[in-house]
């Protein structure tokens, strides 16, 4: 029996005096409770609520509770609240563990089609997804009991669905010590900031190589979020800025759909304002590392992270940063009073997001044919801000030959610096009018990505084997010297132009009339900064697998010059004005050997063609 019915039971006549009073019915249930036990009611002191408070809450925020508190709280939640709270696994984790998430509201709805139909805004707070920055967890449970007892944003829940995954990187949430975070300050210990893999899931929105990014990719594909707030906290100088907000979409992203960005990181500013915080508008980055006086430039994060991600899907993505230097108890309740805005706006906003939303969906399945911006910078256009710093010292360093930065937060300053945040686009594509091809031999691998993000794609039945295309081979194909994030990053140059191709029964074609046209565009667009080609996954597209040998290659040459005037006055040439060229045997026989039949003509062919059709 649930104890609220036990306590109500045993003491009753209590609850219905005090349901005469203007007490909150669960103020009522407290003082009940209270009142029973002085009197010695036994039965209810054995059925008492379980209890909600964390490691955090009664170490006075010194400490941070292992996973088994998160299981733990997770279920204890879903008892104290039956009606408003569900406790669920969204996902497993390589180590075993699962992936815990609190579906709370007191509007009745039960599912996640019950939200779609009902229109409800859904929220999606998120922490612990570097596991060493896990404020979000501990201030998630706060604000979660305090919204759910009405002590903070009364009603909120009635019209918002919020869901909470306190720790999305679980596996390094156990991973853990002290000093996992050299540069925060509390907790005494927290977990680790990559996965069990060494995956930086703050990097992996797009290419979704880890397990747990799958399960997330799936919780958002299902729930759809109008909201996503990602809990972090960041690095950097000491200054006394407490918490930043970078919102997206503000300066990328559906344009109309940028207006209620703004408003969003301007209503969060206020409340964190109101509640005694210095927020930010913009991630405090230095432009030139650890120097102050080199100010800050704003921008447009790639897809790879959490509110460039969501924005894409025609969402609004907040990443939330609160300062390392500040000790754990400010950053908490900077994050709490965070969390309980961000569902106030929702209550109060949710259905203008959502329906401008809607609108935005719509409009991303018209893009085909139009310009569209897949990179931003931000122009040398800067204006001077007054920054809340401290006193510092830059003086060269015996130690690491370079300048080091000495701050002293005993002595706060004010600094005047730069800031760059006129960001404008700067890279441009063409989407299709029709959408993307990808061969047969390429589908499964393109497919699986496809699917893991929702969208859109059927398959070719039948083959075609003369279809109006446009293809991409790349002149240039550069590969990053190191691996990052397990991946051997290209860059590409080319273009796109028309071809007739056939396309093997198999093929996949991606419209690009689909609300994800955006993140369709993506993936697919070689020159996009988080395209399936920039993570090499098209890596063999670009290598050579067939030769013709030095004898056989100096006999053809020597063919072709004898065959061809203006093929042997183009070599002389070369030779001429290309000492690199004429300095390499190899280059030479290759300049003959790209112009025989045996050439291999797929040899730098994107597996991927665009099409001015739907099939």
């Amino acid at each position: 029996m649930h104890p609220e019915i036990t306590v109500r039971r045993v003491g009753g006549r209590l609850l219905r005096c005090l349901g005469r009073t203007r007490l909150r019915p669960r103020a009522a249930f407290t003082w009940a409770l209270a009142l029973a036990l002085a009197v010695g009611q036994t039965p209810v002191a054995q059925a008492v609520t379980p209890r909600l408070s964390t490691v955090a809450e009664r170490s006075g925020y010194q400490q941070t509770g292992r996973y088994d508190e998160v299981i733990t709280l997770c279920r204890d939640f879903a008892k104290a609240y039956p009606a408003a709270v569900r406790c669920e696994d969204f996902g497993i984790t390589p180590e075993g563990r699962p992936m815990k998430l609190l579906v709370a509201t007191r509007s009745g709805a039960r599912s996640a089609a019950d939200a779609t139909r009902r229109r409800l805004p859904v929220v999606l707070i998120q922490g612990g997804i570097h596991a060493g920055e896990i404020d979000g967890k501990d201030a998630g449970f706060l604000a979660l009991r305090e919204l759910l007892d009405g002590s903070a944003a009364s009603g909120a829940l009635d019209k918002v669905v919020l869901l909470f995954v306190p720790v999305f990187n679980v596996d390094g949430h156990e991973r853990f010590k002290a000093w996992n975070r050299p540069n925060q300050r509390g907790p005494a210990e927290s977990g680790w900031r990559v996965t069990a893999s060494n995956l930086n899931l703050n990097r992996d929105y797009m290419k979704a190589d880890a397990p747990e990014m799958q399960a997330m990719l799936r919780l958002i594909n299902r729930w759809d979020p109008i909201l996503y707030a990602d809990l972090h906290v960041t690095d950097g100088a000491q200054f006394e800025h407490d918490i930043s907000f970078n919102v997206e979409p503000v300066n990328a992203g559906d344009t109309a759909l940028q207006r209620f960005g703004r408003q969003l990181r301007a209503d969060s500013i206020a409340a964190l304002t109101r509640a005694g915080s210095l927020p930010l508008p913009f991630y405090p980055s230095f432009v030139s590392e650890d120097d102050p006086a080199s100010g800050f430039e704003d921008g447009v994060a790639p897809p790879r992270f959490s509110q460039a991600y969501i924005a894409e899907r025609n969402r609004l993505g907040i990443l939330v940063e609160t300062h390392s230097w500040k000790d754990y108890p400010a950053r908490v309740r900077a994050t709490r009073n965070t969390i309980v805005s961000l569902v106030e706006q929702a209550a109060d906003h949710g259905q203008d997001w959502l329906d401008e939303a809607r609108r935005a969906d719509a409009r991303a399945a018209q893009l085909g044919g139009t310009r569209v911006p897949i990179g931003w910078e931000a122009s040398e256009q800067a204006r001077m801000i007054a920054f809340r710093g401290y006193a510092y010292t830059r003086t060269p360093s015996d130690v690491s030959g370079g300048m080091v930065t000495r701050y002293d937060e005993t002595r706060p300053e004010v600094w005047t610096v730069p800031l760059r945040d006129d960001v404008r686009p700067s890279v441009f594509v063409e989407a299709p009018r029709g959408g993307y091809w990808i061969p047969a031999g390429w589908a499964e691998t393109v497919a699986a990505t496809l699917r893991a993000h929702g969208i859109r794609y059927t398959r070719l039945a039948t083959a075609r084997p003369d279809a109006a295309l446009e293809t991409f081979r790349a002149d240039t194909v550069t590969r990053s010297r190191d691996t990052f994030e397990g991946h051997t990053r290209f860059t590409v140059t080319g273009a796109w132009k028309a071809e007739r191709r056939a396309l093997p029964a198999g093929s996949l074609f991606v419209p690009i009339a689909q609300p994800l046209a955006r993140l369709v565009i993506d993936l697919l667009e070689p020159a996009a900064p988080d395209s399936l080609a920039a993570w090499g996954r098209f890596a063999t597209a670009f290598e050579q697998k067939e030769y013709m040998e030095p004898y056989v290659a100096e006999a053809v040459a020597r063919e072709q010059l004898a065959a061809d005037p203006a093929l042997k006055a183009a070599f002389e040439q070369r030779l001429k004005d290309d000492a690199a060229f004429a300095a390499s045997p190899a280059a030479r026989l290759d300049f003959f050997y790209r112009r025989h039949p045996a050439w291999d003509e797929r040899l730098n062919l994107l597996p991927v063609y665009r099409s001015a059709e739907s099939p």
